[in-house]
């Protein structure tokens, strides 16, 4: 099995718009409604590339299953040294290393831009991610209840933070 991890290119769009959609149209995971446009995941991936978030893209036999990246955890210069990540993968890719693996890569790129907190949301009933999320040294920090409505029922956010530089 080839994993692969490397940065993200402007052809990645395409099959990263396919991921993203589905975890929208078929999950609880993605809070969105609206399935995204091509030219909303590229502005959206050009604005992070512009304000310095890496973004990056795994593949499985050459074929781009998922991708992770990171942005500003709040407006607030408060929170400046504090970041919430997103990972997807596509059902293809799922359980084979390769989340761990882009997980890893991100969260050293975040610690040598000086980041101190990582912080992942997910819905409370997508346990496989918190399951993951805990296995790379996050640990639970909030639970909001029936803070979203989709598929006709509420949902409750579940935020995971990792310390990125215990040590300062």
């Amino acid at each position: 099995m080839n994993l692969e991890i490397r940065n993200f290119s402007t052809a990645d769009c395409e099959p990263i718009l396919a991921i993203i959609n589905d975890s929208i149209e078929n999950t609880s995971h993605n809070y969105d409604y609206f399935p995204k446009t091509l030219e909303e995941v590229q502005h959206n991936f050009q604005e992070k590339l512009q304000s310095g978030f890496p973004i990056l893209v795994g593949t499985l036999e050459g074929k781009v299953c998922g991708f992770a990246t990171y942005g500003k955890f709040r407006a607030k210069p408060g929170y400046n040294r504090t970041l919430e990540h997103t990972i997807y993968l596509n059902a293809e890719a799922q359980g084979k290393g390769l989340g761990t693996n882009l997980m890893k890569q991100l969260i050293g790129i975040a610690k040598s831009q000086g980041y101190h907190v990582m912080i992942a949301g997910m819905d409370s009933e997508n346990t496989g991610s918190f399951r993951f999320h805990e296995r790379l040294g996050f640990r639970e920090v909030a639970r909001i209840p029936e803070v979203a409505f989709k598929f006709n029922k509420w949902l409750t956010l579940v935020f995971m933070q990792l310390i990125l530089d215990e040590n300062k």
